[in-house]
């Protein structure tokens, strides 16, 4: 599931095909298929990120401020002086690991996801999440039973969570977080990212994502050639 994240962000991003109609189709196969999520919300959130990365209620990334974390020099002051008590910020970086990796997906993707297409009445993102839930079930289901199969589910989501956002987060959160100076674009993405030691695992581990700066200056191109 997460390595079909990784291939589905390439395809998102237009870097497979030389044609973007080419993309745009296999995007939606992979992620609605092969992983029962819309390509209408990823891309409606995706973009968002990478025209303002690390900007406070711009880039969706960063938008679990302040319910659960304080995020960044400049608004963590802000909710001190404020005095917005929700959470026991001192201690976030403790609860950070059960909060955070743990319940991204199953807990809040899981549902937003179906939340998102029905709103907007994106039909045919929804025929297409309905087809892996179908496989999942008829694959799964006479090996476990139907509650084997919702805990292999859960089980899967929540490995993949852990994944996907430590993975996610390790190349910005590091960075600067801040409302929008509407400085430049090229300072702007330099600003939010930061790359990751390269070698063979974290090639493979981080879907070539440790290669961050390099992905958000040119985030067509291939993923493979990011060292270059």
């Amino acid at each position: 599931q997460t390595q079909a994240g990784w291939l589905q962000h390439d395809f998102g991003h237009l870097s497979v095909f030389s044609k973007s109609r080419w993309n745009h189709w296999v995007h939606k196969f992979v992620i609605g298929h092969l992983k029962g999520a819309p390509a209408s919300w990823w891309n409606h959130l995706h973009f968002q990120h990478h025209a303002k990365p690390n900007c406070f209620q711009k880039d969706p990334d960063v938008n679990m401020h302040p319910s659960f974390f304080a995020l960044g020099r400049t608004l963590s002051v802000e909710l001190g002086v404020q005095k917005k008590k929700f959470m026991p910020y001192n201690h976030q970086h403790k609860y950070f690991f059960f909060i955070g990796p743990p319940a991204l997906v199953p807990l809040y993707f899981q549902w937003y996801i179906f939340y998102f297409v029905v709103q907007r009445k994106q039909w045919v993102d929804l025929a297409w999440m309905m087809t892996f839930y179908i496989r999942f079930f008829l694959t799964y289901l006479p090996l476990l039973g139907v509650k084997g199969i919702l805990g292999l589910h859960l089980l899967v989501r929540f490995i993949e969570s852990n994944w996907f956002v430590w993975i996610t987060q390790m190349n910005h959160i590091p960075m600067h977080i801040d409302y929008d100076k509407n400085v430049d674009w090229f300072s702007t993405q330099l600003q939010a990212t930061c790359n990751v030691h390269q070698s063979l695992f974290n090639d493979w581990f981080s879907g070539h994502l440790n290669f961050q700066i390099e992905h958000h200056l040119f985030p067509t191109m291939p993923r493979h050639n990011y060292w270059k």
